[in-house]
């Protein structure tokens, strides 16, 4: 009630105090019993209440949380609080509840087995990303991939590159990317085969077939591989280019003309280490050894993996990897990607990392020292020079691949101090992003560049290598503030993978043909993910369809869109995807 005095009279009114609005940003999938257990909750105005943890489905009070300020830094315009119930273990289903504003978050669990199974929902995307037989989409698309260019015999020869993954929302297919992919997911099988299923056949319809299933899809990958190195002096490095850019379509309806009519041929393009592109804007390509050793790394550790199951197709594995390895020995440097009408493409510029990743693989496929001694040469080289970890901003696919996967294959067949060397150049990107993370309200501290999501993964996964590696577990609690980044605890309260969890905020708007087209809501996909607003600003064409979702909880520092328009933050990636695969294996432990 408030009084006033008009006329001579006192006037009471009845005055609707608006309550407080309150955010809560917490792991919607959940925390293992033993797990750091953290949220954060923040307001424009200051929290004076205490949080409540609530069990499910009694509603009881498990807990009573003093919110503990934390300084915002750049993140700005809100009052950020840290809410820390690490020392509840009792397994069950929670919320936290803020009495006075009547708010809450969603629901998350405490269970020894709250992340069982994700690794094979992101394996689901992975096929619906398939090209060739795409078993989501029940279709067969882009079988005439593709015309050289290039190359050593005449442009617009036919050659067969069908198969592979469409790259993100559009269908391009780069070895860039698709190399990475294969080699990633061969890499969590080895550090965790129990952790993976059976439920699909090799073409990755429904009924199992006595592989599991990462291996099946690694395998896709590897069948690309081989396709795309055809002879000892020839390698493939990209399908198609931005003329693919004309709207959303359906894979087998392609309607990018790139010559030869609608639906029809696309380019393919030969590694040569030139600067290369058939319009206006050129690479600015010096070698081909990052596809090349890449490519050979993967196809040394899938002949490992796969000599039990298929010895002959083992040993044409281990063939061509020798072979590529060769062919990045001899045109040392970086093949990038190419574009014909737009000036965005693959900037990577990195290339020792995928040799000592090469060199580590085939040592042990084969024994042949001379494979490890050209390995450490190139870990030497390659350190932290190649990493995004120690540095504050890179451009877009700049540093790639966003984890150095080399220095852990290495570490298992060298003396003692080059395991701790290699164990250092780990360490040493880790505690450059730890010290960022100290300023920031969330524990995150990566550089908010295009496709952050991938370093964010990419962190979490040299956090367990290095842990595999070294034995030290100081930094758990900083991989589970990663972690929980990606399924809730950021700005936006919202999973960075769509489907995920299936109870709570996930992306559902992607930029994605699949979506857009058809409907379909594919879990597991791994989205871009908040982007700098400086950068975002600048992106050409970049509209909202829809309104935001998060417009109360933007903040001035990144921001994240859940619109098919906003491509640069919600367009899952076919790599981005791959590479989160041996973190959610890890975390599917029990």
């Amino acid at each position: 009630m408030k009084y006033l005095l008009i006329g001579g009279f006192w006037i009471c009114f009845a005055i609707q105090i608006q309550a407080q609005e309150v955010f809560f940003s917490v792991n919607q999938v959940g925390f293992h019993p033993s797990d750091t257990k953290k949220a954060i909750v923040f307001s424009k105005g200051k929290i004076k209440n205490n949080i409540h943890l609530i069990h499910l489905p009694d509603s009881s009070s498990a807990d009573r949380i003093k919110p503990v300020p934390i300084e915002s830094g750049v993140w700005g315009d809100f009052f950020y609080y840290s809410i820390d119930f690490t020392q509840i273990s009792k397994e069950g289903r929670y919320f936290l509840w803020h009495s006075a504003s009547r708010s809450s978050s969603e629901n998350f669990e405490i269970s020894s087995d709250s992340y069982a199974g994700i690794q094979e929902d992101l394996l689901e995307f992975m096929r619906q990303q398939r090209c060739g037989y795409n078993p989501t989409m029940d279709m067969v698309c882009h079988q005439e991939d593709g015309r050289s260019f290039f190359g050593p015999m005449p442009d617009s020869t036919y050659v067969d590159a069908s198969g592979g993954w469409h790259d993100a929302g559009d269908q391009l297919k780069y070895l860039i990317t698709g190399s990475y992919a294969t080699g990633h997911m061969l890499m969590a099988y080895e550090l965790f085969p129990d952790r993976f299923g059976d439920i699909v056949n090799a073409l990755g319809q429904p009924g199992p077939n006595g592989i599991p299933d990462v291996l099946d899809e690694a395998k896709w990958g590897l069948d690309w591989l081989l396709k795309l190195h055809p002879a000892p002096d020839q390698l493939i490095h990209q399908i198609a280019d931005d003329r693919d850019h004309r709207g959303f379509k359906i894979p087998n309806q392609d309607n990018s003309d790139y010559g030869w009519g609608e639906n029809s041929y696309r380019p393919a393009y030969f590694a040569t280490g030139k600067p290369q592109g058939l319009g206006k804007y050129k690479s600015e390509s010096t070698g081909m050894a990052n596809v090349a050793g890449r490519s050979a790394a993967a196809l040394a550790l899938g002949a490992r993996i796969l000599k039990e199951i298929d010895e002959a197709y083992s040993i044409q594995c281990l063939r061509a990897a020798k072979s590529l390895y060769a062919l990045g020995r001899k045109y040392e440097g970086y093949q990038q990607g190419n574009s014909f009408g737009a000036l965005y493409r693959y900037n990577e510029e990195t290339w020792n990392d995928d040799m000592e990743w090469a060199g580590a693989e085939l040592y042990k496929a084969t024994g042949d020292n001379s494979y490890l001694i050209q390995a450490k040469e190139y870990a030497l080289k390659s350190a932290n020079a190649d990493s995004w970890m120690v540095r504050d901003s890179a451009a877009h696919y700049q540093l790639y691949p966003f984890i150095n996967l080399g220095h852990y294959s290495l570490h298992e067949v060298v003396d003692r101090d080059f395991k701790k060397t290699l164990e250092s150049f780990y360490q040493e990107g880790i505690e450059y992003t730890l010290k960022k993370a100290q300023a920031s309200p969330f524990e995150v501290g990566i550089p908010f560049i295009w496709c952050s999501n991938n370093l964010m993964t990419s962190l979490a996964t040299q956090l367990i290598l290095y842990e595999k590696m070294s034995g030290n577990t100081q930094y758990q609690p900083y991989l589970i503030a990663q972690r929980d980044w990606l399924f809730g605890k950021n700005p936006w309260g919202t999973s960075m993978f769509t489907g995920i969890p299936r109870h709570g905020d996930f992306p559902v708007f992607v930029h994605t043909a699949p979506y857009v087209k058809l409907g379909l809501e594919i879990p597991g996909g791994l989205v871009d993910g908040p982007i700098f607003r400086t950068i975002h600003f600048n992106l050409l064409g970049l509209t909202l369809e829809r309104p935001d979702d998060y417009v109360s909880r933007q903040n001035p520092f990144i921001v994240y869109h859940d619109a098919v328009g906003d491509y640069s933050t919600n367009e899952p990636t076919m790599d981005g995807t791959a590479g989160s695969i041996l973190m959610m294996a890890y975390f599917s432990r029990k």
